[in-house]
């Protein structure tokens, strides 16, 4: 069965139109991306490695995220994607919405409306239980960890996904 997302304007709003991915948007559709990044008390993120043959970004570290559903909004992405990666199931009391922007989808005239979420929570890395087609190892990593993984090309490079990396490791800092 298609995934389904929901078409969105240039605020955000649905429009009550779906849209089958993997088919080209027309210029002013978007639809919902979210990115979560779960930190500990030790002020490490829970990041992932991508599974070989997965497309984008095969065999490098990231931190969860994906394509909200026809009729998720983004908490509910948020915690769908979650747990369906990882099989963690967050807390929603532990998140707090970071940030929200849009940037051009790559393959089409549409765009990605991209929502940041951060949780503070304490999760046993024992107990994780990621999808192998999807990811195949995680792993506590703080800040300083992270930017070395960019610098040896083996996280995700910020400007490709994460243009606000460098305010959110600021943020996290403060809370």
């Amino acid at each position: 069965m298609a995934e389904l997302w929901d078409v969105l304007d240039e605020n955000g709003n649905k429009i009550g139109r779906l849209h089958e991915r993997g088919k080209p948007m027309k210029a002013g559709e978007g639809h919902l991306v979210v990115q979560i990044w779960i930190m500990n008390s030790k002020r490490e993120f829970l990041i992932s490695k991508r599974s070989l043959g997965v497309g984008w970004w095969d065999g490098m570290w990231h931190t969860t995220g994906g394509c909200a559903i026809a009729g998720d909004d983004s908490l509910s992405a948020t915690l769908r994607e979650t747990k369906e990666e990882l099989g963690v199931a967050i807390n929603p009391k532990n998140g707090k919405l970071f940030k929200q922007y849009s940037e051009p989808r790559i393959s089409d005239d549409g765009f990605v409306a991209l929502h940041v979420w951060i949780f503070r929570q304490e999760v046993d890395i024992e107990s994780v239980t990621f999808q192998p087609d999807e990811i195949c190892d995680v792993m506590w990593a703080d800040k300083e960890q992270i930017r070395k993984m960019i610098d040896e090309g083996i996280f995700i490079p910020p400007e490709e996904a994460y243009p606000y990396i460098d305010e959110l490791f600021d943020f996290c800092e403060t809370i």
